[in-house]
């Protein structure tokens, strides 16, 4: 039943995407509902669609603000909160939704936890009921989180089996060290193995709480009906008492000079790399220039990066560059893979193409080019209601007004050479930076030798 709702719905946004005659999206502004508990809720009726989506951020409730010794209870705790109730089991909670075709994720990033939910209108006060039931009397039980725990253990052991996976946990533990924004959102084994119940229980009071969530709802209902639901639902979430715990991430670490590390994996066939380098907090006016000069450089199909490493010398399936932002700062990464004898080739390209970019930047057709794939590709993921709610609450989360992304995009047609090029000397990688590769040692060490002094890790070791 759940595939024929997501196929029906399909066919719906394909015909209002691709309606002729429309002009640029525009995000329609949002009604907000503040709930007693505190809780903010930013609404926007939608008829078009029989679809009714809805979105929530907790702040504080991410895995930057894991205790350092329970690293990965962020998300085992959200993972947890499906896990049953105490008026529903876990398989009560699943075949309810399957039954009503709906989606219901609980899950952490670094900042907050998230709550994500859709289903048609006609399900959405029962989809309700069941997501504030979850939040607010999970049951938490210690069987459901002996077994979350193991397969969290299981899932460490595969990503270590995969390379690809592996370098990018690797990256994070190297750049960020013991700063909160190192603990990976799988956990480690050493965490996992001494958490208990009694950690997540603690996790859980401490941090989910009504009055640091914002919310929103898109879709097929009135705002009249959607206020009385919200108060019969959310509207019980009451916050722990006592203090709430305190907010403040620090500075993000900034690299001085070249941080290199080798992550040995004897049976690997091929070499994976990841470099990064500090970028730029959310919200900052750099943001339009960053993001031109990131999609020529290797954030899309045809950037310099996938073009030199793939299309020119073949010598790779995909490489691609990206900013990550966060409100303490942000982080430039650049990865690729090749074949182990090919490592020391493609960092050679890898580094040329950094230096082409700090260098020379950009042309001004290029610069054209950028800004046009970027005015494209970027009002659609705004059309659905799904993407209205995410970006209703992301605005708001991180206080940047609702008519930031029409700011961003008349920013994006302002970018010049000049400006695409400031960028890159400023976020491209030259001299402080963090770069980790996983592979063979034995066959790429000779290789890798003439780009510095590695710090040599093996992937059997515990943790990252």
């Amino acid at each position: 039943m759940k595939n024929l709702f997501r196929t029906t719905i399909a066919a719906f946004l394909l015909l209002l995407v691709s309606a002729p005659g429309e002009g640029a999206f525009k995000l329609p502004r949002p009604e907000k509902i503040v709930l007693p508990n505190g809780l903010t809720v930013y609404c926007l009726k939608s008829s078009e669609v029989p679809i009714v989506s809805f979105r929530m951020f907790i702040r504080g409730a991410g895995s930057a603000y894991e205790p350092a010794a329970l690293e990965g209870a962020a998300n085992l705790t959200a993972d947890l909160l499906l896990k049953g109730t105490t008026k529903m089991s876990a398989d009560g909670v699943a075949e309810a939704l399957d039954l009503m075709g709906a989606d219901l994720a609980i899950s952490a990033t670094e900042e907050y936890a998230q709550v994500s939910a859709e289903s048609l209108s006609e399900h959405f006060p029962k989809l309700m009921e069941i997501a504030a039931d979850c939040l607010i009397e999970p049951a938490l039980k210690e069987d459901e989180f002996v077994k979350e725990r193991a397969k969290r253990i299981d899932n460490i052991k595969a990503v270590k089996d995969d390379p690809g996976s592996a370098v990018r946990y690797y990256f994070q533990k190297a750049y960020f060290g013991a700063h909160p924004m190192g603990h990976p959102a799988l956990g480690t084994e050493s965490a996992l193995a001494k958490m208990t119940i009694q950690d997540i229980r603690g996790f859980y009071k401490a941090r989910f709480r009504p009055d640091r969530a914002v919310a929103a709802v898109v879709g097929d209902i009135d705002r009249a009906k959607l206020a009385g639901l919200l108060k019969a639902t959310l509207g019980r979430w009451k916050a722990a008492s006592g203090n709430a715990p305190a907010l403040d991430i620090p500075a993000l670490p900034m690299p001085k000079g070249p941080k290199l590390v080798l992550v040995d994996k004897p049976d690997a066939t091929q070499a994976y790399f990841m470099m990064g380098a500090p970028g730029y907090s959310i919200g900052d006016k750099v943001t339009p220039e960053a993001a031109v000069m990131n999609t020529l450089f290797g954030g899309r199909f045809t950037s310099w990066f996938n073009t030199e490493l793939r299309i020119k010398k073949g010598l790779t399936y995909g490489a691609r560059s990206s900013f990550q932002t966060w409100a303490a700062g942000g982080l430039f990464s650049a990865a690729s893979y090749t074949q182990n004898s090919k490592i020391g080739e493609m960092l050679d390209i890898t580094y040329d193409l950094l230096k082409k970019g700090t260098g020379q930047g950009f042309s001004a057709e290029e610069v054209e080019s950028a800004r046009n794939y970027i005015q494209g590709q970027f009002p659609p993921t705004l059309e659905t209601n799904a993407g209205k709610a995410a970006a209703y609450v992301r605005l708001a989360f991180f206080k940047l007004g609702f008519d930031y992304y029409g700011k961003y995009l008349a920013g994006i047609g302002a970018v010049n050479a000049a400006g695409a090029g400031k960028a890159a000397a400023s976020f491209l990688p030259a001299n402080d930076y963090v770069l980790v590769v996983v592979g063979k040692a034995a066959d790429i060490r000779p290789l890798l030798a003439k780009f510095g002094t590695w710090e040599e890790k093996k992937i059997t070791d515990p943790d990252f």
